[in-house]
């Protein structure tokens, strides 16, 4: 057994280093640890510091009003999404409509599209309504965008019940809404969980939607990041790498907590069978 599982844990390893490798090499230059090409093999140069995090707020002075900008707005929209993903989930799975299936899979073509498809009409209707450039305008539109995928993955979710709890509670006198509070959800919460911190992830890492809704008011981390990248400002690596690096604890401690419950995180297909 030991043998077969062997080559199996080396896969595993090796694929599993490749993905950290750029994420290592980035954490070793924002302490100032950098490659020397010049050297013969390459070596790493620089003793590690930490002065490359304080350098952040003087390259980026608002990087920090930025860092919780993006968090409050990821968690706001995040439970946005899921919060009007379970009944529009919950109506999907229990309606006895011909095309229902079609129409559910007709969802994951909508989370699979491009977000530029999204984001023009998005970007109209925001300037139609007076959101253009506002954190309400931005959480709303990533809302919009991830909206499609957590319906999906919920209405798996509530396919997957049976009836005979909630057909009890009708013969009770129980009303949708009260079903759905009472008997759907806490029987899903798992899923509701596993969902919500994935919707927080896609948030936090969306780039476009808050790129084209704003023009300086309104920043998030992932376009704050963006500008160390463009050609009107020198590149400082180091203190590049130290802002993405900084960027990333909130996301290390959502799923730090909440491992456990990613880990019965399953995409379900509507007629029973696991695609994920």
């Amino acid at each position: 057994m030991v043998a077969v599982r062997a080559p199996r844990l080396i896969a595993v390893a090796a694929v599993t280093g490749a993905f950290l490798l750029p994420l290592a090499w980035t954490g070793l230059a924002a302490v100032g640890v950098l490659p020397d090409d010049s050297t013969r093999p390459p070596s790493w140069t620089g003793p590690p510091t930490l002065d490359h995090i304080a350098e952040i707020g003087v390259a980026e002075p608002t990087f920090w009003q930025e860092l919780a900008t993006s968090t409050v707005a990821a968690i706001v929209a995040a439970c946005l999404t899921v919060a009007v993903a379970i009944p529009s989930a919950f109506a999907l799975a229990r309606s006895r409509f011909r095309g229902g299936r079609t129409v559910t899979q007709g969802f994951l073509v909508l989370a699979s599209l491009p977000v530029m498809a999204y984001v023009i009409p998005l970007a109209d209707l925001s300037r139609r309504v007076h959101l253009i450039d506002t954190f309400a305008g931005v959480t709303l539109a990533e809302a919009a965008v991830t909206a499609p995928l957590a319906v999906f993955v919920l209405h798996g979710a509530v396919a997957q019940l049976p009836t005979e709890w909630e057909e009890a509670a009708l013969i009770d006198g129980a009303g949708v809404l009260r079903i759905l509070g009472r008997v759907v959800l806490p029987l899903i919460a798992p899923s509701v969980a596993a969902t919500l911190v994935v919707m927080f992830v896609l948030d936090w890492n969306m780039l476009l939607v808050p790129l084209v809704l704003t023009s300086g008011e309104v920043k998030t981390v992932p376009v704050a990041l963006s500008d160390f990248f463009t050609f009107e400002r020198e590149l400082d690596w180091p203190t590049a790498a130290a802002a993405l690096m900084v960027s990333l604890a909130p996301l290390a401690v959502l799923v730090g907590v909440f491992h456990r419950v990613l880990e019965r995180f399953v995409l379900q297909a509507p007629a029973g069978r696991d695609i994920g």
